[in-house]
Order: C-alpha cells, then sequence, then structure tokens
C-alpha cells in the first residue's frame, strides 16, 4: 500500500519567505506526477495556503486551520469540518472577554469563511496580523453583539502573554488550545479550535480516505506533535523546536536548504534502486 507524505507549511515547506522555493516546486511536482501521495497540513485557510503555495501542483486534500477542515484543493469543498456547539462558542468568548481578550472569530456564514472582530479593540499584534490580509474576503468587522454568528470553528487570539496565561489556563482542558510564539512576528498567539480538530485527527482521517498504508509527517512546531505521533514515520526540520525534535524519528536540514524536498527524492530514490 502507498505511503501519504504530509509536511506542515510555515517553517517547514516554507522558506522564512514564506514561499516555497523554485527548487522544491520542481522536485516535489516531479515526484507527483510520478505517483507520489503528497499533500500538506497547515494551521493557515485555504485562501492563503494557495498563496504561499503557488506552483505546487496538490492533487489530494489538503488539511488547514490546524486541522478544523479537510478541503478538496482544487474545488475549495469540505470534506470534513469540525465545528463548536453555539454553547461552546459562547462560553470561550465569555472566559475570553471576562480576561480583556478581543478575539477573531472565524464561522462558516452562508457556506462562506469569515473572521469576524470588533475594529475599537484590536490589539496591535492582531492590526499587524489583519494587515497582512487587506485583500481578503473574509473580512467581517462587526459589533459585539454580531460576534457570534454562523458556525463557528476557531478562535483566535494576539496579545500580551500575560493576558491571555489565565484564559488559556481556563480552557485548555475542554478544549484543544494552541498557545505559543508567532514563528514571523514573534507575538504570543492563543488559538482554540473543538477538540476534534487537530492534525493528528486529521492526518490519520486523511490516510484511511485514500487508503494509505503508512504516513509520513514533517513539521516544526509544537502544534505538530500530536500529528508526529499519529504518524508512522516523523521527521522534524533543522529549526523545529526542541520539543518537536524529541517526538521526532529524525532531524532533517532547515526550511531553507529544500530539506522536506530533498528527503522525498532521496526516498524515491531509493525505492527506485531497490524496484529496478
Amino acid at each position: 500500500m502507498a505511503a501519504l507524505y504530509i509536511s506542515d507549511l510555515d517553517g517547514t515547506l516554507l522558506t522564512s519567505g514564506q514561499n516555497i522555493s523554485p527548487k522544491s516546486l520542481e522536485i516535489i511536482n516531479g515526484l507527483t506526477d510520478r505517483g507520489m501521495i503528497f499533500t500538506y497540513a497547515t494551521a493557515r485557510s485555504i485562501i492563503t495556503a494557495r498563496k504561499v503555495t503557488a506552483g505546487l501542483r496538490v492533487k489530494y486534500p489538503v488539511i488547514v486551520y490546524n486541522g478544523a477542515f479537510i478541503m478538496d484543493n482544487s474545488t475549495g469543498e469540505r470534506l470534513v469540518k469540525n465545528i463548536f456547539t453555539e454553547r461552546e462558542s459562547a462560553e470561550i468568548y465569555r472566559v475570553l472577554r471576562d480576561n480583556g481578550i478581543s478575539p477573531l472569530i472565524y464561522s462558516i456564514i452562508g457556506n462562506t469563511e469569515k473572521f469576524s472582530y470588533i475594529p475599537s479593540r484590536l490589539t496591535r499584534g492582531m492590526k499587524a496580523f489583519l494587515d497582512t490580509r487587506k485583500d481578503d474576503p473574509r473580512h467581517r468587522p462587526v459589533e459585539e453583539t454580531d460576534m457570534l454568528s454562523g458556525e463557528m470553528f476557531y478562535f483566535s487570539c494576539i496579545d500580551e502573554a500575560g493576558t491571555m496565561a489565565e484564559a488559556y489556563s481556563a480552557l485548555k482542558e475542554r478544549f484543544h488550545c494552541i498557545y505559543g510564539l508567532d514563528i514571523y512576528s514573534g507575538d504570543q498567539w492563543l488559538e482554540i479550535l473543538p477538540n476534534a480538530a487537530n492534525k493528528a485527527n486529521a492526518v490519520v482521517q486523511l490516510k484511511n480516505r485514500l487508503g494509505c498504508g503508512k504516513l509520513v509527517v514533517f513539521g516544526d512546531g509544537i502544534n505538530d506533535i500530536e500529528m508526529f505521533r499519529a504518524a508512522d514515520e516523523c521527521y522534524a526540520v533543522e529549526n523545529a523546536s526542541p520539543d518537536l525534535k524529541a517526538a521526532a524519528d529524525g532531524v532533517i536540514g532547515d526550511n531553507n536548504s529544500d530539506s522536506v524536498a530533498e528527503f522525498l527524492l532521496k526516498n524515491d530514490l531509493q525505492k527506485i534502486h531497490k524496484n529496478p
């Protein structure tokens, strides 16, 4: 049975310039054209993931929003979705508000993804984040009464660590929470998703969906640890967090050295050599 190869994007497959190098594009596209089953799992939406993976021919479903959705990369259809109940969303929003945190809330409204926020309560980090998405059709500035709308699946908070620590402690036992520094800006983030929405569940679901016998993954951050534990083989890039390296079967080169692509090519060449 075939192997399924899944890579994280930021800090792993992407360079520090938030793109895929021409060399990696050539290698991976060539391998997928020869039949390799390759895709990615990312915290990004499919909208921003498509931008940073421009030129990459991904023929298989992709995992976005840290596992909230598995999507058809060509059509944008949500093949699997994990969302909060209305009661869960209200509870999370109450905890955040009680701690002085105003989040970005991602939801499906009329079958369209939106992120809602209160413009007057944006932190410096949130403003900087939104500035990178000025033309994003998901923008939905609202009053507080309209924040909890649609099918909600992701709460994203960018604030001071001291401000968010208590909220993280209050929510982490009931929900899938990711609390760490952004690799580009260094800002403190708190991300809250449904428990079922994680990369570990998503990669296993996709492996089963595609009928693959082996799962090989690549990553760099703490949000990849669960995915590593669910895989048959897992490899951290050299720039990965120490915790992820400790959980890996091996450490490859850094994200600016085409390391994932080179690993895949070497592995493919070894197969050809074994089966002339």
